[in-house]
């Protein structure tokens, strides 16, 4: 029994021996060498290549004047007694500077980057890939969007450039490359994937509409560019979500075909148009959904319609539900703002509604929203209480280029002069006029006329945030 034993514990020490000494070769076996040059440059490095010479750095410069005084001279307290522009010692000078990254998107020179980047800058310089430097001028900014155009003189010299890619192609899971210029560092590229599509409650924006991505995106990176597989420029890096600064792995890009729509909108005199629908709605909820007929809680209602604008000449009604736009599906009344943006004046596409529990189908000829009557801007003066008020004929094209109401009708204070009679008797800016000493104001011309006259006593009537106010002096 015992010499059993023996022989049984010495055939299973030489199978050990013989499976240790072969242990390296399984382990070779498992690790083989590539066997082709593809699989040698899995990498991101052609990619980067092609792409990254076409994101820029831009530095913007503003001068700042502060006053030559103690902070004491800043509290509100001391304002009130010494007023204002009380300056103790001379003004000084400070530059402030910003940093952010933008993308070649023509050969030209033309750039895109964020409107916050650049804000009120007094310089914008654009540093490329290759040190070259340029002195950018600014095209256009958009603060629907959060956009600005810059534009370099290259001396016809073509710089390298991003094509613009189809957005509503992305899907959550693509994979993307974030570039740009974090912290001041210099240019640096992160990988990750398309985490969402269509975010909508990002920024303060009108258009929120945004990609999110788990690609590393920090300060400085404003502006860069998100680019697909494909090389080309799936959308421009916006904001970040951080409670510390820095990247959380939830970045937010604008859709390249928002920053197409943007580019096509600007006219030869430096404006940026873009459609409206002339109509306004809300989202559905469930409850809503119910009580239509509607199978899911999905939709615009529409509640409100321009009289002459788009949706009106296409058929909308008040109470339709719009379903789908040019193919697309609008879930919400952000959605339906987005589809309407990203679409060129003149356009001509299928809209399809919901309508007394029946799917109808309506064309849809998209145009810029209509300036009329005309804004006739001018400020009033002389003894009365609108005096220093700076006032406007209200219009849709108007009121969304200074964004306000599109539907907002009458004259409206778009401005005030500061320590004037109407800042200091507490108009503000968005009040519309409605009547003065009980005559109602039609328009700016009409305004002008009636607070020129001469009066014992004056009386106006305003409307602010949906409420009718009074301000009544007398002599």
């Amino acid at each position: 029994m015992k010499f059993g034993t023996f022989k049984l514990n010495k055939l299973i020490a030489i199978t050990l021996v013989i499976l240790v000494m072969a242990w390296p070769a399984v382990g070779a076996a498992e690790k083989q060498a590539p066997s082709s040059k593809a699989e040698v440059q899995m990498s991101f490095a052609p990619l980067v290549k092609s792409t990254a010479p076409a994101v820029v750095n831009i530095y913007a410069r503003k001068v700042v004047r502060q006053r030559g005084q103690t902070p004491l001279f800043d509290d509100p307290f001391f304002r009130r007694f010494f007023g204002q522009d009380f300056a103790f010692g001379q003004p000084q000078k400070r530059v402030q500077n910003s940093l952010g990254s933008g993308v070649i998107v023509r050969s030209d020179g033309l750039i895109v980057t964020n409107k916050h980047v650049i804000e009120g800058a007094d310089q914008i310089n654009v540093v490329l890939a290759d040190r070259r430097e340029f002195s950018a001028t600014l095209v256009i900014t958009d603060a629907s969007t959060d956009l600005a155009v810059l534009q370099v003189d290259t001396g016809g010299k073509p710089l390298p450039m991003l094509e613009l890619s189809d957005s509503d192609d992305l899907e959550v899971g693509d994979l993307v490359l974030a570039i740009g210029n974090p912290f001041g560092v210099g240019q640096t590229v992160t990988s990750g994937i398309v985490s969402a599509l269509a975010r909508t409650r990002v920024t303060s924006s009108d258009f929120n509409f945004f990609i999110q991505t788990d690609a590393a995106i920090n300060p400085g990176n404003s502006g860069g560019a998100l680019v697909s597989l494909g090389g080309k420029l799936v959308g421009v890096n916006s904001a970040i979500f951080s409670k510390s600064g820095g990247s959380l792995g939830i970045g937010f890009a604008i859709p390249a075909n928002m920053v197409r729509a943007v580019l096509n909108g600007i006219t030869r005199d430096g404006r940026l148009v873009r459609p409206w629908l002339g109509a306004a709605g809300q989202s559905i909820n469930q409850d809503i959904a119910t009580s239509l007929g509607l199978p899911l809680p999905s939709g615009v209602l529409i509640s409100n319609i321009y009289k002459g604008a788009a949706a009106a000449a296409a058929g909308l009604r008040v109470g339709d539900v719009v379903m789908t736009l040019d193919g697309h599906e609008v879930n919400d009344q952000q959605a339906l703002r987005y589809r309407i943006a990203t679409l060129p004046v003149g356009s001509v596409v299928p809209l399809r509604v919901w309508r007394l529990k029946k799917v109808l189908e309506l064309t849809l000829t998209l145009a810029p929203p209509p300036e009329t009557p005309p804004r006739n801007v001018m400020t009033l003066d002389g003894q009365q209480p609108l005096s220093g008020a700076r006032v406007a004929n209200m219009s849709p094209g108007f009121a969304i280029e200074i964004g306000l109401d599109p539907f907002a009708r009458g004259v409206m204070i778009v401005d005030l002069q500061r320590g004037a009679p109407a800042h200091r008797l507490g108009f503000q800016i968005g009040d519309m006029v409605r009547t003065v000493n009980g005559e109602k104001v039609a328009s700016v011309a009409q305004l002008q006329s009636l607070a020129s006259k001469k009066a014992a006593s004056w009386e106006v009537t305003f409307e602010r945030g949906g409420k009718v106010l009074n301000l009544v002096i007398r002599g």
